[in-house]
């Protein structure tokens, strides 16, 4: 397969690395925090509040309840139900953010995506932002469902925060994401939610507008005194909006960037939309969708071509680089026109000021209704098209920037034009950007074989393999490769298909699922065979020792490294074939044979300081730094493992930051240097726990160490 199945840094290892933290208290056996990390800001994710009117007694209701759950000592849950446009979520929001000041700990939103194309949100994706967002290092958020509550349940039990929960799909998907302590929830969703009393939940379900309050909306909405003047008509057009919120900002819209025009004009244009409607009405929301028609008439052609191809889009929020795309052209003033006509939700960061936007279930609804209508099969598909280039493009944009040596497989894009987003070429901002969008790019994934364009699907995946290796998402790493297999075998193509098979199983090894991933490994081992493709194969073969390792058959992995490091060297792809001898000693070390460990160690660590891999340079410098720990060399092993630290710091690589570290306490120790010892064990298992290996052999080695040098100083 030529360069095409290659891995890079540490994976071909199995270990992933992650950024320093201290650790505060034990949860399960792993060390966390119940406080934010130092410099560690709370989150404030609650969009603005919007005006809303006729909700006075539903707020002081809410807030009654609040009182009466903090005077028993038990967290407030509310869930607000009603129709589609009725307000939930600016009620919601009315509430929640007037309560900020009481509650210092921060504020949560997840769309649960009830109405969403993609169907409701996993309850464990969104706990695991929740988790981040709260200070959790992403290689501290545990892999399993339970264990991702239980730890954001400790995290919230002293805190005092806010969390929305917008659109739920029903009870079970809310109750896992409910924090502990002395919180508030809102839940709103357009069912009623009994099953969430259990959980001491009150529920609200509101009724449209009265006619009066409905009025108020619209005369703020307006604010140049056509509802004074048109009393009549005002009320007409109220109650042809039936009382529904949404569609009376629409319609106030719609009228306020058109001033010379009388209210009667839009009250004859929404009864002749309701009559067209009637018969096609659902819960009331023909109600919205005529005001909805009305205001998409008015638009320019242009806004009005992008907002319906906007509902294309298969994630539920965007930026303008996207718009963009869709459009193929530069789109930032047409949705301006779309946000002044209350079309778009206005959803931007207000720390990085990127412009992000996203529709109300019903307005996209109504934008895929009109796409369907007015664009044709090819148009349609042409656009979202070029929605899935602007992500691919982009992503593979970012895996350049943070693994070069990973981008080795080509990329193959439409008619264009494609447009990418602009983060600079730093590897932070491209590892955020990968972060912030990997809910698109799990849809485009999923969305890219239906749409006949399936080598999206498993090269968008691969774009993907320097996020998942460093930030984990262990789900999305999963879903992502067995979709792009997928896609690539509907292709026919057996090296995309290999590439998804052994980078699904390196996600596999750190799911600690190594009999999965066993299995990937041979299947691609037997597929590279079969078309006579020696490299990929001799591939494989360091695969497959790593998951007998994991699988603690040392014997079998030391005999597939040993294969390994012959076929590599022999193909000419020497770096791989030192990882493979860097392997195999690792195995001799644990079998208590240091000397053939740093015959090993020695090798590999010249292939691959002549390859310009640093940084697995330093790792088998660490092994030799152990190696000759282990038989008495005292001088070496503290060259070889400085040598190592020295890099190994400069790369921000935790956890093998922390192996370092381990053996020079183990070292200190030996010589008598009690207090150095003491300080790099505690460095150590600071570094385990920011790297989630705190129940590791080596972290339990340092913890062992630390503990009897502290025992040591008190006799």
């Amino acid at each position: 397969m030529g360069g095409s199945e290659h891995h890079s840094r540490n994976e071909l290892s199995g270990t992933v690395h992650g950024p320093a933290v201290q650790a505060q208290t034990i949860h399960g056996g792993i060390h966390i925090r119940t406080e934010a990390p130092s410099g560690h800001q709370p989150p404030w994710q609650l969009p603005p509040s919007v005006r809303i009117t006729d909700r006075t007694a539903v707020l002081s209701a809410l807030e009654r309840h609040r009182s009466h759950s903090a005077q028993g000592d038990h967290p407030t849950l509310a869930a607000v139900s009603g129709l589609g446009g009725v307000g939930k979520t600016a009620v919601a929001l009315a509430w929640l953010n007037t309560l900020r000041p009481h509650f210092p700990g921060g504020q949560l939103y997840a769309d649960l995506g009830a109405q969403s194309p993609g169907g409701p949100a996993d309850p464990g994706e969104v706990v695991g932002r929740f988790l981040r967002a709260l200070g959790v290092p992403t290689q501290q958020v545990p892999t399993a469902f339970a264990e991702r509550t239980a730890l954001y349940r400790s995290l919230t039990a002293e805190r005092r925060l806010v969390v929305l929960l917008d659109d739920a799909a029903s009870a079970a998907q809310v109750r896992a994401l409910l924090p502990g302590g002395q919180s508030v929830t809102a839940v709103t969703s357009r069912w009623r939610m009994p099953g969430l009393t259990v959980d001491g939940g009150y529920a609200v379900h509101l009724e449209p507008l009265t006619p009066e309050a409905a009025l108020e909306l619209l005369e703020a909405t307006l604010s140049d005194g056509r509802v004074a003047a048109q009393p009549d008509q005002a009320r007409a057009l109220v109650e042809l909006c039936a009382g529904l919120p949404l569609a009376v900002r629409v319609a106030g819209a719609r009228l306020a960037a058109r001033p010379q025009r009388g209210i009667t004009t839009m009250v004859r244009a929404l009864t002749e939309e309701h009559h067209r409607l009637e018969a096609l009405a659902i819960e009331g929301d023909h109600n919205v969708r005529a005001a909805l028609d009305v205001s998409y008439q008015g638009l320019p052609p242009r806004a009005a071509r992008l907002y319906r191809l906007l509902g294309l889009h298969p994630g539920s929020e965007f930026g303008s680089p996207a718009a963009t795309a869709v459009l193929a052209e530069d789109a930032t003033d047409t949705l301006d026109l779309l946000y002044d006509a209350n079309l778009l939700t206005d959803v931007g960061d207000e720390h990085t000021g990127e412009e992000r936007y996203r529709f109300h279930d019903l307005v996209r609804l109504h934008a895929l209704a009109k796409a369907e209508d007015v664009e044709s099969a090819q148009e349609r598909a042409a656009a979202l098209r070029r929605i899935a280039d602007h992500y691919l493009a982009t992503a593979t944009r970012a895996e350049g920037i943070i693994d070069p040596h990973h981008l080795t497989m080509n990329r193959d894009y439409g008619a264009g034009p494609v447009v990418t987003t602009d983060f600079g070429d730093d590897v932070a901002s491209a590892l955020n950007w990968l972060e912030r969008e990997l809910p698109n790019l799990m849809a485009v994934i999923r969305s890219a074989r239906p749409a006949g364009f399936a080598t999206v699907g498993w090269q968008l995946a691969d774009a993907l393999w320097p996020l998942f290796l460093r930030r984990k998402f262990y789900e999305h790493w999963r879903t992502a490769h067995a979709e792009g297999a997928a896609a690539a075998r509907e292709l026919g193509d057996t090296e995309a298909e290999c590439r998804m098979l052994t980078s699904g199983g390196i996600g596999e090894l750190g799911m600690e699922s190594p009999e999965r991933a066993l299995e990937m490994f041979e299947q691609a081992a037997r597929a590279f065979r079969a078309t006579g493709n020696e490299l990929g194969y001799a591939r494989t073969l360091n695969y497959q020792g790593l998951a007998h390792q994991r699988l603690g058959r040392l014997d079998r992995a030391a005999e597939f490294f040993a294969d390994a490091a012959s076929e590599l060297s022999r193909c000419g792809d020497h770096r791989a074939g030192g990882l493979a001898r860097f392997n195999l000693a690792d195995i001799a070390l644990t079998r208590d044979l240091p000397r053939e460990a740093i015959a090993g160690a020695e090798a590999a660590y010249t292939t691959l300081t002549e390859a310009g891999d640093t940084y697995n340079a330093a790792r088998a410098a660490t092994l030799l730094g152990r190696a000759h720990l282990a038989v008495g060399l005292l001088d070496q092993a503290e060259d070889q493992l400085s040598l190592a630290l020295t890099t190994l710091r400069a790369t921000a690589s935790g956890y093998e930051t922390a192996r370092a570290l381990g053996t020079l306490a183990a070292l200190a120790e030996q010589r008598g240097q009690a207090d150095l010892a003491r300080t790099h064990c505690r460095e150590a298992l600071d570094l385990y726990d920011a790297a989630g290996r705190s129940r590791s052999a080596d972290a339990e080695a340092a913890r062992t160490l630390l503990g009897q040098l502290e025992d040591r100083a008190g006799e």
